[in-house]
């Protein structure tokens, strides 16, 4: 189920450096980029997991758009999610990447940087109006001009919190903390009046806490990371607090996702993400809970929540530019991502279709309680994660966080350890 790629976002990295030879699966390296052309020929187009549980959805899709275009045929590859990058990484030196193919950008970060994936902002320039600017913006590459690949389908969740727990601390529940200055104060109120018994937050910071903290990841160029400026250490400062005074669960530091949904439901911890999947196991297991829930936006301090983003990738090698582009365009744009966005819980990327009223009426249940407020905050969300930090760079910052929280380090030279760490990962991959 795509569900469980990581909030249908991003896997594993591409680490190999992809030869700048490889070609499309079209044939020779001198395929055209010139999108303009009649759109003709015959295209492979290649998606992530997705046979088993959408198949119809595809085959429909793949004839709606033939019939479009006489003279045109789209063959379907379906590749299983375990080694998914790896197949990316052996199509692109073989010279047998697919002409469309479906990438999360630290999947298309390699391939543009190999010349293997076509520009859009150059190729498709008339379509980027479509789509909301965050989620065009989300397969750009730092060091890099261009976009390359359509923005397809997007995810985020929102925050749940106790609103009895809140009461119970003198909050007022119907107030829930919105950036991470009344975050911080809430929670030191929290511990304080719960004798430490109850914490507002069961994870450590994450690469996406200090984007949505306003600290500059990355510079321009892409070629180091920044994320240990003041405003970072000020970020893990604040937590290091936290820690200390029981805000932040002492088992935050080797804490899962499923570790902090059993916190949240034991009432051992005021707030924490989830999914109308979860309010259904509340429900379930918690009335109490399930009774006193409330639902609000991340936390953020920019005024623009964190988004997972999903594209549709042109190879820049294929012999069929002009119906490579439009299938992935045709993929991608409004009528077809909302058709998909109904059959499974992700959101369209398309400007003006979160206004529909499938994302914007409840009608009592669990599911759309959940997919208003998700959706409200996507249309000016932002993909936080650097398209080049790695799943191990992430394991870096997140073993220099524990030394601090736990005074092993302090903040500055924690952050310090884990940019130069990710700053060797940069240059080695």
């Amino acid at each position: 189920m795509p569900m469980s790629r990581r909030a249908l976002a991003a896997a594993a990295v591409v680490v190999l450096v992809l030869p700048l030879s490889a070609c499309g699966s079209g044939g020779d390296s001198g395929g055209s980029t010139d999108a303009s052309g009649k759109v003709e020929g015959d295209i492979t187009f290649q998606t992530w997991n997705l046979r088993a549980n959408f198949k119809p959805y595809f085959e429909g899709l793949m004839a709606d758009f033939e019939k479009k275009y006489p003279g045109t045929h789209v063959k379907w590859v379906d590749q299983p999610a375990e080694g998914y990058a790896d197949k990316l990484s052996a199509d692109a030196g073989g010279g047998t990447l697919p002409d469309v193919v479906n990438v999360s950008p630290d999947l298309v970060a390699p391939l543009a940087r190999a010349a293997l994936a076509l520009d859009l902002d150059k190729a498709a320039a008339p379509y980027r109006s479509e789509y909301l600017p965050g989620a065009w913006a989300g397969h750009q590459v730092p060091g890099m001009s261009g976009t390359y690949a359509f923005p397809w389908y997007l995810n985020t969740g929102p925050l749940f919190y106790n609103k009895a727990l809140f009461t119970k601390a003198g909050l007022d529940p119907g107030r829930p903390p919105k950036t991470y200055g009344e975050l911080f104060a809430d929670a030191l109120q929290m511990a304080r009046k719960s004798g430490g018994k109850v914490a507002t937050l069961a994870n450590v910071p994450t690469i996406e806490d200090f984007g949505r903290y306003g600290v500059t990841l990355m510079n321009k160029q892409g070629t180091a990371f920044a994320f240990n400026d003041a405003k970072g250490v000020e970020l893990l400062s604040k937590y290091k607090e936290l820690y200390d005074a029981k805000a932040l669960d002492p088992q935050a530091l080797t804490a899962t996702p499923e570790s902090s949904g059993k916190k949240f439901l034991t009432g051992a911890v005021a707030m924490n993400p989830g999914s109308a999947l979860d309010l259904d196991n509340f429900k379930k297991n918690a009335p109490s809970l399930y009774r006193n829930i409330g639902i609000t936006d991340q936390i953020t301090s920019t005024g623009h929540v964190n988004m997972y983003v999903m594209g549709v990738m042109v190879n820049s090698r294929t012999r069929h530019a002009p119906a490579a582009v439009a299938f992935a365009h045709f993929v991608t744009d409004a009528q077809n991502q909302m058709s998909f966005a109904k059959k499974v819980a992700i959101f369209p990327s398309t400007a003006g279709s979160l206004n529909d009223p499938y994302f914007t009426k409840e009608d009592g249940t669990d599911e759309t309680r959940v997919r208003v407020a998700a959706a409200k905050s996507l249309k000016t969300a932002v993909n936080y994660t650097p398209v080049l930090f790695s799943d191990q760079m992430k394991t870096a910052l997140r073993n220099e966080v524990a030394k601090a929280l736990q005074g092993k380090e302090s903040p500055e030279q924690a952050l310090d350890n884990a940019v130069n760490a990710a700053d060797r990962l940069l240059q080695q991959g």
